[in-house]
């Protein structure tokens, strides 16, 4: 049920314009230049894309623009710490185009695994689109229970796949050994993603593919054939990528759109909380993308 949605899924800044008012028309313009340069899907209206920021509204239309404007296959980020808001933004995501959901756990007010569960029953409930569970403890206070994961994949038909952002790689491969015909792992941490096919991972819903999506399809590519010598020559060359996407200075939105801005995408900043990026990280986005070229036309 998951194999149309690849194995490079980006999460998919959204772009402002210098108002910090919603910029569809650059939305779509980054939907068509990731699919065309490496991205097999899109995760739009999620952590990346500043999702907290977002009224209503401009999901649903951040979420239809997106799934006109390209063909490849586009999940909403439906997920919410309201469980009926969750099931709301689910419901209305069919009718915008979406091919699926991707939800993460309820985040801040850190319920029970019981709450957990009841919660992602609830919203697959509310839609016969596929779904994509989210873990992701460092940003939500809880982490999804093993036994929590291993009843939702084998008792919820259209809960299909989780990205793992827990930075574990050991209870991955575990989840995977008890249920891995019942679900579709996917890396949530870019820099975890070599280690986690190892374990059964099928591709990565990551930040950096916003500028790396051919690299991480000839790293998965390399593993799959049996070539890990090549999956880690090019995780090795990935490796200053994934040090600028995430400082304490420039977390990932912001240094997305650094990046993309540098390369001429009209993504705008980040509205507040995430400050605006300035000279230094557009600087240092530039070294990074500029070695990066160097390194593809070696490897080609």
């Amino acid at each position: 049920m998951t194999e149309h949605w690849g194995k490079v899924l980006t999460a998919m800044v959204t772009p402002f314009d210098e108002a910090g008012r919603l910029n569809l028309d650059a939305a779509r313009q980054l939907a068509k230049h990731l699919a065309a340069n490496g991205s097999d899907g899109l995760v739009v209206a999620a952590t990346t894309g500043e999702a907290p920021t977002l009224s209503d509204e401009e999901r649903r239309d951040l979420v239809r623009a997106v799934s006109e404007a390209v063909t490849i296959p586009v999940l909403a980020g439906t997920g919410s710490s309201h469980t009926e808001h969750a099931i709301t933004l689910t419901r209305e995501a069919s009718d915008l185009g979406a091919a699926g959901v991707f939800v993460v756990g309820p985040y801040y007010n850190r319920p029970p695994q019981a709450g957990i569960e009841a919660h992602f029953r609830a919203v697959a409930a509310a839609t016969r689109l596929p779904l994509m569970v989210y873990d992701v403890p460092g940003r939500t206070g809880r982490r999804i229970a093993a036994n929590v994961l291993l009843r939702l994949f084998r008792e919820v038909d259209n809960i299909v796949a989780f990205k793992d952002a827990t930075g574990d790689p050991a209870a991955a491969a575990a989840l995977v050994a008890a249920a891995g015909e019942h679900f579709a792992l996917y890396s949530g941490d870019d820099a975890l993603t070599l280690p986690l096919l190892a374990v059964g991972a099928v591709g990565v819903v990551g930040t950096s593919t916003h500028w790396t999506g051919p690299e991480f399809a000839r790293m998965i590519a390399a593993f799959e054939q049996g070539d890990t010598a090549q999956a880690r020559r090019v995780n090795a060359g990935l490796q200053e990528s994934f040090a600028f996407s995430n400082t304490d200075a420039s977390v990932f939105s912001m240094s997305v759109k650094a990046m993309l801005r540098v390369q001429g995408l009209p993504v705008g900043q980040c509205r507040l909380p995430l400050p605006p990026t300035g000279a230094a990280e557009e600087n240092q986005a530039r070294l990074v993308w500029e070695r990066l070229q160097l390194r593809r036309a070696a490897a080609y």
